[in-house]
């Protein structure tokens, strides 16, 4: 115990007389410090990271449900000589996904009683494992309002002893369960719990939207999550972007949900209404095949007949010239960008059909662009304009899309500090010497922490400022260049090259040169500059990325920089698989160290719960503690610390007078 005499807490008495009220007494701030204390000595609790998710609902789902594995190794663990394979198997399922696997079960099982009896034993035992490294507290907490009584009963009675009474007791609130019909409600219960209390913390480092069609299901999932942080991706600011109002983002989202198939995000998620531009491209496009904008179809989750295909085709390219016009309008109000280089409509020769393009000339593979007026390329027809106003109402009054933002910007940043861990989405941008790169921003120039700092309150005033407030506009705008500038740190590449990949067969003209981050990365150095930049000098401490995906079947390693840097982008998307060769990452940070799990591709919900077929993960051990850490260790430790020190003080004012102690007029309220 810190010892504080009274002349060192005079300076204090203002907050100290405030804290008071919460412990109006010599007896409560004492016990509010052994408390305290108490939970400093537990391990710290589990976290889970995982990046680039795009869309994969399903696998995401399911990786939570699972925690990666963790439940079925302490499954494992309790029941290992005691029960077959595949009764382990089932217990997994029906801790995954209760409800579904209740139905499964009572259409076959001839004994459903005593089936209820030996699977509430089996769930309360697994519980109380996972509960473990909880207070007594915070595991009420998580307990569902209906059975939270029951479920501490059951939890704090330890059946192993040779005590015929508690077994008896035990048993009784089994049969109670079972008699009054509430045993799927108290399954279901139990399975919810053990999800919750396995994994403590979420981290997603970027990355949640595009490609897979599901990241409105992933948002509702995280919205509803005890405890998660989000990392900005780049995938993740275009769709904050066009929340905010910014038309170039939102022709941007609509292109890649079309390249994708991927309608479900926009018109089941968010309600996003494409029937005016399935109108304008059958309109404008009718007799265009528009083959260089087949849809990737073969990633969708739904099969689509070829005249549905053709449609996204012409709506993709409708919405492809729009985005290229709207484009030129941001470049053009921000020359401190230098992106003129992506104005590329005006280098087309209408007459010859190439692309005149750093004194060179390239075929181009597509020449019909009735909405393209060589003399003024850059300008909207009257139709496209009224198109965007439209696309425009939708996205400011879908009611969800603004709720999922909400929550986006709540619970995310540029970047988070966590433990001794660094995490951001793609890059912090490096002059080619190693040092922190000098970005302009506005009339100001920033570097380093600063820089990401600038970034994420110009991200927050595109979307929370007055329209009458003069940064919003320029913010707004940022929004488009954090997709796609140069000097991005979650895109840092020389340009992107939607243009030429559509319209350019030579390769050279799509290279996206990558920015000196991801060829200095390697480096110790580097990492341990960056880890310094933002107040993190530990021994073993590490920075945390996703954004470039690991092509683990060409060899490539997440673990960079003798460990220093884990780039977690294992291939969640579908898109990514053929070639990462695996199906995505999630890290795991424990009381005694850290693991990689590698996941393999999940089939399908569907099998998950009618064959109990789980993703196959390996796990890789990135990190091993020589001594367990404890909650003490970690930032919330030192919040607690900062606590105690502080009711030591209010003991002090009390003990000595300055302060008077108020016994309460009303009892605190107390728990069963």
């Amino acid at each position: 115990m810190t010892t504080h005499t009274t002349e060192s807490i005079v300076g204090d008495l203002r907050y100290l007389k405030l804290l008071s009220r919460s412990f109006p007494t010599i007896a409560e701030a004492s016990t509010e410090i052994i408390n305290l204390e108490a939970i400093l000595n537990l391990p710290k609790g589990t976290e889970h990271f995982l990046t680039d998710i795009h869309g994969e609902y399903e696998a995401f789902q399911h990786v939570l449900k699972n925690a990666s594995g963790s439940v079925k190794r302490k499954v494992n663990e309790l029941f290992g000589n005691t029960l077959r394979e595949t009764e382990k198997k089932d217990l997994c399922t029906l801790i995954y996904y209760p409800e579904e696997k209740l139905e499964i079960v009572k259409a076959i099982e001839d004994d459903i009683d005593d089936w209820y009896l030996i699977t509430m034993n089996q769930l309360v035992e697994v519980c109380r494992t996972v509960s473990s490294k909880y207070t007594r507290s915070k595991v009420r907490k998580a307990l569902p309002d209906e059975f939270s009584y029951i479920i501490q009963e059951l939890l704090h009675e330890n059946t192993t002893e040779p005590n015929q009474n508690k077994l008896e007791y035990v048993n009784g609130i089994f049969n109670s369960i079972v008699s009054t019909r509430r045993a799927d409600a108290f399954i279901i219960a139990m399975s919810n719990l053990i999800q919750r209390l396995i994994i403590d913390s979420l981290h997603i480092v970027g990355d949640i939207y595009d490609r897979g069609p599901g990241a409105h299901i992933i948002m509702d999932t995280l919205c509803n999550y005890h405890n998660f942080d989000i990392q900005w991706g780049n995938h993740d600011i275009i769709w904050m972007g066009a929340a905010c109002g910014n038309r170039s983002c939102m022709a941007n989202v609509i292109r890649i949900c079309m390249r994708y198939a991927n309608l479900n995000t926009l018109e089941d998620g968010y309600g996003i209404n494409l029937l005016p531009l399935a109108t304008f491209a059958m309109d404008v496009y009718g007799d265009d095949p528009c083959n260089i904008f087949t849809p990737r179809v073969k990633f969708a989750d739904e099969p689509y007949d070829k005249k549905t295909v053709h449609r996204i085709a012409q709506m993709q390219k409708a919405i492809s010239i729009i985005q290229f016009k709207l484009e030129a309008e941001i470049i053009n109000r921000h020359p401190e960008y230098k992106m003129n280089d992506r104005n590329l409509l005006h280098l087309i020769d209408f007459e010859k059909g190439v692309l005149k393009y750093d004194g060179k000339e390239y075929k181009m593979l597509d020449m019909n662009f009735p909405t393209i007026d060589p003399k003024d390329p850059y300008k909207l027809s009257a139709e496209e304009a009224d198109l965007m106003n439209k696309i425009y109402a939708s996205f400011m009054n879908s009611e969800k899309l603004h709720k999922h933002m909400r929550c986006m910007y709540a619970n995310g940043s540029m970047y988070k500090v966590a433990n001794g861990n660094l995490l951001y989405h793609a890059s912090i941008p490096l002059a080619e010497n190693g040092s922190f790169k000098e970005v302009t921003v506005g009339k100001h120039k920033y570097a380093g922490k600063a820089f990401l700092d600038r970034i994420d309150q110009l991200v927050r005033t595109a979307y929370f400022a007055d329209d009458s407030d003069e940064e919003k506009l320029f913010a707004q705008d940022y929004m488009w260049y954090l997709w796609c500038g140069k000097d991005a740190p979650t895109f840092d590449k020389s340009k992107m090259a939607t243009f030429e990949r559509y319209f350019v067969a030579e390769k050279e003209l799509h290279k996206e040169e990558k920015g000196h981050y991801y060829k200095l990365r390697d480096s110790v150095e580097t990492c341990d500059m960056i880890l310094k930049e933002f107040g993190i000098e530990a021994a073993h401490a590490h920075i945390i990325n996703g954004h470039v995906p690991v092509k683990t079947k060409k060899g490539e390693e997440p673990t960079k920089a003798g460990g220093k840097l884990l780039v977690i982008d294992g291939g969640f998307s579908r898109a990514y698989q053929p070639e990462t060769g695996i199906a995505g990452y999630t890290l795991v940070f424990n009381s005694r160290g850290m693991q990689l799990v590698q996941h393999e591709p999940f089939e399908s919900r569907q099998k998950a719960i009618e064959e109990g077929i789980d993703i196959k993960s390996t796990s890789f051990l990135v990190e091993m503690n020589t001594k367990r850490m404890m909650v003490r260790d970690t930032d919330i430790g030192k919040e607690l610390k900062t606590q105690i020190k502080d009711l030591e003080k209010l003991l002090v004012a009390y003990r000595s007078g300055l302060i008077k102690q108020k016994p309460r007029k009303y009892p605190k309220l107390t728990f069963k």
